[in-house]
């Protein structure tokens, strides 16, 4: 294509910007807190050239890695592309040469077999390496100090699965890495990959299992035992991808099930558990353990919320569909448990947990909101429209403890949670938010809030001197972290 489409996924807050960028002691209005010593690393979709098919999404954008340094009250900004296999091919060809989302089979014959992936939905850290993640494909290391891309990783060549998920779990108290592939074995394999590194980043186990039925697995979660795969009815096919189709279909009618097997266990002790029909998920906030029960929390909606995954016989209606907070149980003591759903909170996503209540019982996490009282939400982001509030949801008792509301035309990114070393402080959350000026404009800014009062005014507000576009998924690293960082080195 000449240009981008004139569409959602290109409109508004998703209009492409393309600039790799640097700026140092930016603009700070208020204060930030002299123990905020670290980095905030961004996953940010933007592609670098026009796509090929006229219905492409936000979500095929090129990955880049922003970044937030805060180090003695100072802070700065850059943001680089990731140089996958796939951006460096188009690089030099200076167009697109890959197809449909998710499409191997709509590319160009001169990248048939090239990695696809574009690195862009979550950074992760993990043994002093950051990892740019896509479910579709393995994580490119980069360079936390530089930004630059190491290569491709593959915990040192020992990984078997080609895939690696955006949403893996960090143990807080044993610091291993919890992960899983699905599609590990290929497109439109129905095998998963599950495994954990441990502290040092050493991969130390990896087993496979078949799925239910060929869907996407966005998350997971684990307790101190167990590890926790909810799937949902959103299905692949091998020949509609071939007949060049979408990558993607709902199926209103399928049944959702979770997967629960002991996290240090075998594969062969997976127990599947059927939910309720035609919901979906992509985030889940926790999971944990009362006694032989396990519950997850996951951000629960009563059919897929993006549009582009649903078929001509089940158009998407935003204004039918329903969701809130919703906690999955079963009693893995009862030999003939079946799975109780309960809706526990309110509606909402992208959730920030505390990295220290990981897998535990917990009491509180923070997540975006769409609340249409407020006024028509901003155009931007992967569903096509952006939340407008963020919430402080109280899991012991479904209530909203506190909530971050600026009017209409503003968007919020997920917020990061950044612990403190005093005892009895809550600590804080950084946050991307966006200004919509008009239907081609926005500007961005930067908040520091206090993490148990959201809605007081930002301890700091950082002002960007160019707009940034909507992150997918953050992630904060501490300056001691990064002082530690492995980079390259194997």
């Amino acid at each position: 294509m000449a240009k981008y489409p004139d569409t959602v996924q290109f409109n508004g807050l998703n209009r492409p910007i393309g600039i790799e960028w640097s700026a140092r002691n930016l603009e700070v209005q208020g204060s930030i807190p002299a123990e905020l010593d670290g980095a905030f690393f961004r996953a940010v979709p933007d592609p670098a050239h026009a796509p090929r098919d006229p219905a492409d999404i936000a979500l095929s954008g090129d990955g880049m890695v922003s970044r937030f340094r805060i180090s003695n009250g100072a802070i700065d900004h850059d943001i680089r592309y990731v140089h996958t296999a796939r951006y460096e091919a188009e690089r030099k060809a200076r167009h697109a040469l890959f197809g449909k989302y998710r499409n191997p089979f709509t590319d160009l014959p001169q990248v048939q077999g090239v990695d696809r992936t574009v690195a862009n939905t979550t950074p992760v850290w993990h043994a002093g390496r950051l990892l740019m993640t896509k479910e579709d494909g393995r994580a490119y290391e980069v360079n936390p100090h530089t930004l630059e891309t190491v290569g491709s990783y593959d915990f040192g060549g020992t990984l078997r699965s080609q895939t690696m998920t955006a949403h893996v779990r960090v143990d807080p108290v044993t610091g291993e890495m919890f992960s899983f592939g699905y599609e590990a074995g290929g497109t439109c394999t129905d095998q998963v990959a599950y495994w954990i590194a441990d502290k040092n980043g050493k991969l130390v186990s990896e087993q496979w299992f078949s799925q239910p039925y060929l869907s996407t697995i966005h998350d997971f979660a684990i307790t101190e035992d167990y590890a926790l795969f909810p799937l949902f009815p959103t299905l692949t096919d091998l020949d509609r991808l071939k007949a060049g189709g979408d990558k993607w279909i709902h199926e209103p009618d399928g049944d959702s099930w979770l997967g629960v097997m002991p996290r240090y266990g075998s594969v062969d002790q997976l127990r599947w558990f059927k939910g309720p029909k035609g919901v979906s998920a992509f985030h889940f906030v926790n999971a944990f353990q009362q006694g032989h029960t396990v519950h997850v929390d996951i951000c629960l909606t009563s059919t897929n919320a993006f549009p582009f995954m649903h078929g001509p016989d089940d158009p998407f209606d935003p204004r039918t569909m329903k969701g809130g907070l919703t906690r999955w149980s079963v009693d893995l003591a009862d030999p003939a448990a079946t799975l109780q759903s309960q809706v526990i909170g309110p509606p909402g996503d992208l959730p920030r947990l505390r990295d220290g209540d990981q897998g535990r019982a917990y009491t509180d996490f923070w997540m975006p909101c769409y609340d249409p009282r407020i006024g028509p939400p901003v155009v931007g982001g992967p569903v096509g429209s952006c939340f407008n509030c963020l919430l402080h949801v109280d899991v012991t008792t479904g209530q909203v403890k506190d909530a971050l509301v600026l009017g209409p035309g503003v968007a919020f990114n997920e917020p990061v949670h950044v612990p403190s070393a005093t005892p009895g402080h809550a600590g804080w959350l950084l946050a991307v938010i966006d200004y919509e000026l008009d239907s081609e404009h926005h500007r961005s800014e930067l908040v520091v809030l206090q993490a148990d009062r959201i809605s007081a005014p930002p301890l700091a507000v950082i002002k960007m001197p160019l707009a940034l576009r909507p992150q997918v998924h953050g992630w904060w690293v501490s300056g001691a972290q990064l002082a530690a960082a492995k980079v390259g080195a194997p």
